[in-house]
């Protein structure tokens, strides 16, 4: 299983308010949700190895059958 690195990000109130809605009309978390516009964004321009991704997934999937 890989480990996720934390960060520190500030953002615009409105701005954490809009992805806030976003998040809830996608039945994700905020985290989940930046987690997964970074991945797309990094899939979109060739930036993101199949391979992590993949394996992100998977740790996603044995984490949320628990």
């Amino acid at each position: 299983m890989s480990k996720k690195k934390a960060f520190v990000l500030r953002l615009h109130p409105e701005v954490m308010k809009k992805l806030e809605k976003w998040a809830a009309d996608e039945f994700r978390s905020v985290n989940g949700q930046l987690e997964w516009i970074i991945d797309r964004a990094l899939r979109e321009t060739g930036r993101l190895n199949q391979a992590v991704s993949s394996e992100d997934e998977t740790d996603q999937t044995i984490n949320s059958d628990n």
